[in-house]
């Protein structure tokens, strides 16, 4: 039981499979099964310099000449966030929103960026907002000593209406195959490190818009506007990875995007343990809480959609927390990890009482 009495988040006591979320237009569920046939698809042929990854959040394809390296890539977007970007004509942070997903997915197996490719789709182009978008990518990219080794433009009337625009990229990076973290070794009594989120980063946003509509968007909230909090950073987690990686051993690391603490963390876990959080170590937005408030969101729905405050997590020895705190300013131990016995969940929340 969680330490307000209220009950974590299991499979039994998830709702219907028509979720908040689902209604506003997003079938996780359905996402899963599309992935699931892909597998099925894909399966009957593998390339011998393709290796397993972690948790699937970027691929590994072993460099060609080298049997101790591998490149590592992974392609993304920013999701319907674009449209609140595209509405309120605020462009400046999506290209950077879009790099920093991406060098997050790829930091999940250690790899250092090396260049990004980016992917704008408009209804009507507009040079100046191209510009705007793809400068985004550049400031990005320029800081984490990535090259923006090009893209394309394509304008496509009748798939998208004339103001609107889709933005995605790929990056390839690369590390060397003993840095690739261990998550084999992940024990019980390790503990979780958590990361803090800023806002909803890219994940959640047609949820937060059939929540929260347009009229509200320029209303005051939490000290400033919905809009600046809608369209708050997706922040990049490398140089604080790196910071804890130089001080504690890392056994295993997540991003937390789509599918929350509950997929995106049990993908990077072996069958045998499974993670425990509890809420109450960390602090929640306001937007998440607003978003869970006004959805009246089950304890599922919001672990499940939401990042619900963390960003990131790292598994490391429990004898190593200290050091990766000290290592990273706001760094919080979100939880920990115990044995898994039979069909027990991987991943268990342990929700904080409600004011």
């Amino acid at each position: 039981m969680s330490p307000d009495n209220s009950p974590p988040f299991r499979p039994e006591n998830a709702p219907g499979p028509l979720d908040a979320y689902a209604r506003s237009g997003v079938d996780i569920a359905a996402g899963n099964a599309a992935v699931a046939a892909y597998r099925s698809v894909l399966g009957s042929w593998r390339h011998p310099d393709q290796l397993d990854a972690i948790g699937g959040f970027g691929g590994l394809f072993r460099l060609p000449g080298s049997d101790d390296r591998a490149l590592v890539a992974s392609t993304d977007g920013v999701g319907t966030k674009i449209l609140i970007a595209a509405e309120l004509h605020r462009y400046d942070g999506v290209g950077w929103d879009l790099v920093n997903h991406c060098v997050n997915d790829i930091l999940v197996v250690g790899a250092d960026p090396l260049f990004f490719l980016d992917y704008l789709a408009v209804g009507k182009l507009d040079p100046g907002v191209a510009a705007a978008l793809v400068e985004g990518c550049a400031r990005a990219a320029r800081a984490h000593n990535c090259a923006l080794l090009g893209g394309e433009t394509a304008e496509m009337p009748g798939v998208y209406a004339p103001e609107h625009f889709d933005l995605a990229g790929t990056i390839v990076g690369i590390v060397d195959l003993d840095r690739v973290p261990k998550h084999t070794d992940v024990a019980p009594t390790d503990a979780i490190i958590g990361l803090p989120a800023v806002g909803l980063h890219t994940n959640g946003y047609s949820l937060a818009r059939a929540l929260i509509s347009h009229d509200e968007w320029n209303a005051s909230f939490a000290g400033a506007t919905y809009a600046d909090a809608l369209l708050a950073e997706h922040p990049s987690y490398f140089t604080r990875v790196r910071a804890i990686q130089r001080v504690a051993r890392v056994k295993a690391m997540a991003h937390i995007t789509g599918g929350g603490l509950l997929e995106n963390v049990g993908r990077t876990l072996p069958s045998g343990v499974k993670a425990i959080f509890e809420q109450a170590r960390w602090s929640v937005p306001p937007i998440h809480q607003e978003l869970v408030d006004r959805g009246k969101l089950s304890v599922e729905e919001r672990y499940r959609t939401l990042n619900m405050g963390v960003g990131y997590t790292l598994v490391v020895p429990c004898a190593d927390a200290p050091a990766a705190l000290a290592a990273v300013p706001g760094a919080f131990v979100a939880g920990w990890i115990e044995a898994r016995e039979g069909e027990q969940p991987q991943v268990v929340v342990h929700p904080a009482r409600q004011a």
